[in-house]
């Protein structure tokens, strides 16, 4: 968290504990309750630029995807074995 972002929230706890002591329970709620929304969605969107990019994001999904071949590689030869197989049983049963 930035020290802007702690500097606001305490401004908005201030002025929370302000309106409570000079407003209406009900106005002072609102003002609380809008103002954490707000300082939320600012901590939240504090950290909008500091992502991967497209290029970046793909790139480590195309090598989890070659790891994950890598993996698998032997159990697809034999499912293609088979397929292979079941073809040419298959050939077999049209031509006789």
């Amino acid at each position: 968290m930035s020290k802007r972002l702690a500097v606001w929230g305490g401004l908005w706890l201030a002025g929370s504990v302000a309106a409570f002591l000079l407003f209406d329970p009900v106005l002072a709620a609102f003002v609380a309750i809008c103002g954490l929304c707000l300082w939320v969605v600012a901590l939240l969107s504090s950290n909008w630029e500091q992502h991967s990019s497209f290029e970046e994001r793909e790139l480590a999904r195309a090598r989890r995807r070659a790891a994950h071949r890598e993996r698998t590689k032997e159990a697809r030869a034999r499912d293609r074995a088979r397929w292979e197989a079941h073809q040419q049983r298959k050939a077999g049963r049209s031509a006789g």
